[in-house]
C-alpha cells in the first residue's frame, strides 16, 4: 500500500530534528526539552500512521515489503534513542520506556529475518531475562574489552558500507536494488547499536535500583563521643600533638553544637582572631614549655637527683697523700681488684663462644 506523502515528509522532518538535537549544547534549557518532546511527538505520529496503513505484518516476509517502506522499520529505534536522551525527573521510568522501544525494534527486525545468528542469540538472551542482559560478564574486564573492540570494528565496517551505498544519490534513485541494500544496511547498523544501548541501559537500571534500596545514612548520636570527634573520618589525624585548630578548642575535635543547638562539649569564648594570628608562624609540632635549667631545677625539687659527697654523688674524691690510713686502704682495694682480675680473666664467664 502506498503511504501518504505526509508520512514520508513527517518521518524526514523528525529525523532531521533528531540529528540537530544531537549536536546542541543547551541540553539543560526549557527550549531543548520542548524540542525533544516535539520531535518525540512526530515519531509517535509516524508510528500511528504506519499502524493505520498496516505497512508491516508478521505473516509476510521481507520480500513482501516494498523498498520505500523499509526505512519505517527503524521508527522504534529512532524513538528509543531520542527518549534515552530526554530529560526527566524519573530516570528509571525513562529507561524502561526506552528499553520497550528498543525491544519493539528488535522484534520487528527479527520477524523479517534481519537478525544474524549472533544477534539472534543475544536477543533471545535478553528476552529470557532482561535485567541480567549483558554483552560480556561485568567482572571480566578482559572479555569486555575484547567484545568492545570487536563490536567497534563491526560498527565501523557497517558505517563504511552505509557510506559507500549512499555516496551516489543519483544512482540510488534509478536503481531500486541499490536503494534497498542501503536501507537494509541502515537497519543492520541500528541493530548493532541497539544491543550496545541495551547493555548500558540495563547496567544503569541496576545501579538506580541499588541506590533506591540502599539503607539511609545513619545519624551519629549526641552521646557518642567517637562519632562526634569523627574518629577515622575525613578530619581524623594520627598526630600525637593536636593541630592549631584543636589547640584553640582546648584539644577537642568535632563541632561545638549539634543540629538542635545543644552544646556537644565544654567551650570557652575567646578572642579567636588574635589567637590565630599568634599561631600563624607556629611550628608544626609542640615546642618545649621549659628550658633545660628549669627542667633540672624541677627535677631537683622533686628529689630525682642523688645528693651527697664522695661516691654517693658518682664523683670519686681525690685521696689525701698525708692520710696514711686512707692511702693504705686504697692500696688494699687496688690489690684486691688486681687479684680478682687475675682469678677471673676477661671473657671467662662467656660460655657461648667456647668451642
Amino acid at each position: 500500500m502506498e503511504e501518504p506523502q505526509s508520512l514520508r515528509a513527517l518521518f524526514a522532518t523528525a529525523k532531521d530534528n533528531k540529528t540537530a538535537l544531537a549536536s546542541r549544547g543547551d541540553t539543560n534549557t526549557d527550549t531543548f526539552r520542548d524540542d525533544v518532546n516535539s520531535t518525540i511527538a512526530k515519531f509517535r505520529e509516524c508510528q500511528r500512521q504506519v499502524g493505520i496503513l498496516s505497512l508491516f505484518s508478521s505473516n509476510e516476509s521481507l520480500d513482501d515489503v516494498s523498498t520505500g517502506d523499509i526505512p519505517y522499520l527503524t521508527l522504534d529505534y529512532h524513538l528509543a534513542e531520542l527518549m534515552q536522551r530526554a530529560p526527566s525527573s524519573d530516570r528509571e521510568l525513562v529507561l524502561r520506556n526506552t528499553l520497550e522501544q528498543y525491544e519493539n525494534f528488535l522484534s520487528r527486525v527479527a520477524e523479517y529475518g534481519l537478525l544474524p545468528g549472533g544477534d539472534k542469540k543475544l536477543f533471545d538472551q535478553y528476552l529470557a531475562n532482561p535485567p541480567s542482559f549483558t554483552l560480556a560478564p561485568v567482572n571480566d574486564a578482559a572479555a569486555r574489552r575484547d567484545i568492545k573492540v570487536t563490536r567497534f570494528r563491526e560498527e565501523k565496517e557497517l558505517k563504511q558500507k552505509l557510506e559507500y551505498l549512499s555516496r551516489n544519490e543519483a544512482r540510488l534513485q534509478s536503481d531500486d536494488d541499490d536503494t534497498r541494500r542501503l536501507y537494509l544496511a541502515e537497519v543492520q547498523l541500528y541493530t548493532h547499536q541497539t544491543f550496545q544501548a541495551l547493555d548500558l541501559l540495563v547496567q544503569e537500571l541496576s545501579i538506580l535500583a541499588a541506590m533506591r534500596h540502599a539503607p539511609p545514612p545513619t545519624v551519629p548520636g549526641d552521646n557518642d563521643a567517637r562519632e562526634r570527634s569523627n574518629l577515622g573520618g575525613e578530619n581524623f589525624s594520627d598526630r600525637l600533638d593536636p593541630s592549631v585548630s584543636q589547640l584553640l578548642r582546648g584539644g577537642r575535635g568535632g563541632p561545638l553544637l549539634n543540629t538542635k543547638g545543644r552544646p556537644m562539649q565544654p567551650f570557652t569564648l575567646l578572642d579567636k582572631r588574635s589567637q590565630l594570628q599568634q599561631g600563624v608562624f607556629r611550628s608544626g609540632h609542640n615546642l618545649p614549655t621549659m628550658t633545660i635549667d628549669e627542667y633540672l631545677e624541677e627535677e631537683h625539687r622533686r628529689g630525682n637527683f642523688i645528693e651527697g659527697g664522695g661516691e654517693q654523688s658518682g664523683i670519686i674524691p681525690e685521696v689525701d697523700e698525708d692520710d696514711l690510713d686512707k692511702a693504705d686502704e686504697e692500696t688494699m682495694k687496688a690489690r684486691e681488684w688486681d687479684e680478682f682480675k687475675e682469678a677471673n680473666p676477661r671473657g671467662a664467664g662467656n660460655t657461648l663462644n667456647r668451642g
